[in-house]
């Protein structure tokens, strides 16, 4: 019967079918696979059926009543997890776990005033924060590992909603005793042969890419980094030239030596920041509230730990909304 069936069981037995092996799932949620492997058979033994077909070179698969069962553990799990929801909304207390994804070369800016200060106004909140790339908190709202991400408009699938909250337009960064430097506009034509120090994080890296193909000339990629700390230490340290779209206030790399930001001549995509959400997945009161927070502090005018926009339109100016 299922009253002899625990949520914590449950939690395990999802955990495995969404990431298709018990190896794996011990490995996301941080469960040995000896524990996740007796609440698989536990499941099994008090159902009296199969819930997967194991495969010694492909892993394992759900059978046809796994699948089912696999629904009606996700319906249960989501239904206990919104009695922290019920209770807030009768007592007006907000409280709860939220799991928030932030595009990793976001992070540094976004996270202390934001996710933090969301954290610190709200006590009863657990607040999760999960850094990544875009692949990876694209696969993390699929999974329902994130009830929404602070991230970019890169290769977005149609099952996720995303609401633009900021335009960053790319430009190019210099060391400051680059020749560059001096000037206050630089073509694609002119950067082209000169070494370029490419931030190579997955979908990053295409949209750069497609910037050099539009303006119809090829990179001269000196140096790679999926880091954007060291990227702008290469480039600080003369070894070529880098691509950014974020602002931050300091224009010094953590070695101490100091970069210039030049505007790129001509239209260019810019990056939209916004929030990403998966569109099958209700979105809970506190994920609510936690994007009304997101709106009030990230605008065109303004956005948590980035220089103000008038670098690139200097007829706008730092004018923060007043936050909820």
């Amino acid at each position: 019967m299922l009253n002899r069936i625990s949520l914590r069981q449950m939690e395990y037995f999802v955990a495995t079918a969404k990431h298709g092996s018990i190896a794996a799932a011990s490995a996301q949620i941080h469960i040995s696979s000896p524990s996740i492997s007796a609440a698989i058979a536990h499941i099994e033994t008090e159902l009296g059926a199969q819930l997967f077909v194991r495969h010694p070179s492909k892993g394992i698969g759900l059978t046809t009543i796994g699948s089912l069962v696999l629904q009606h553990c996700e319906d249960m799990l989501g239904r206990s997890s919104q009695l922290y929801e019920i209770a807030s909304d009768s007592s007006d207390v907000i409280q709860g776990t939220l799991r928030v994804g932030v595009f990793q070369s976001l992070t540094a800016m976004i996270a202390p005033e934001i996710i933090f200060g969301f954290a610190r106004a709200f006590k009863k909140v657990d607040v999760q924060m999960v850094e990544g790339n875009q692949e990876v908190l694209m696969n993390k709202l699929h999974a329902l590992e994130l009830d929404m991400a602070i991230t970019y408009d890169l290769r977005l699938e149609d099952d996720i909603q995303f609401e633009s909250l900021a335009t960053l337009p790319p430009y190019a960064l210099v060391s400051e005793v680059h020749p560059l430097a001096q000037q206050k506009i630089v073509s694609f034509e002119e950067l082209a042969p000169e070494p370029y120090v490419l931030l190579d994080m997955p979908m990053s890296r295409d949209y750069f890419a497609s910037l050099f193909e539009k303006a119809g000339v090829t990179p001269n990629i000196a140096a790679r980094s999926q880091s954007t700390d060291v990227v702008r230490a290469l480039v600080a340290n003369g070894i070529g030239y880098g691509l950014f779209n974020i602002r931050p206030k300091s224009d010094q790399s953590l070695d101490g030596k100091r970069m210039a930001r030049v505007r790129l001549a001509g239209a260019h995509r810019p990056m939209l920041l916004g929030l990403a959400t998966y569109k099958p997945m209700k979105q809970s009161r506190l994920t609510k509230i936690f994007m009304e927070r997101c709106r009030a502090y990230i605008s065109d005018q303004y956005i948590p730990g980035m220089s103000a926009p008038s670098f690139f339109d200097p007829h706008m100016a730092e004018a923060p909304r007043s936050a909820a």
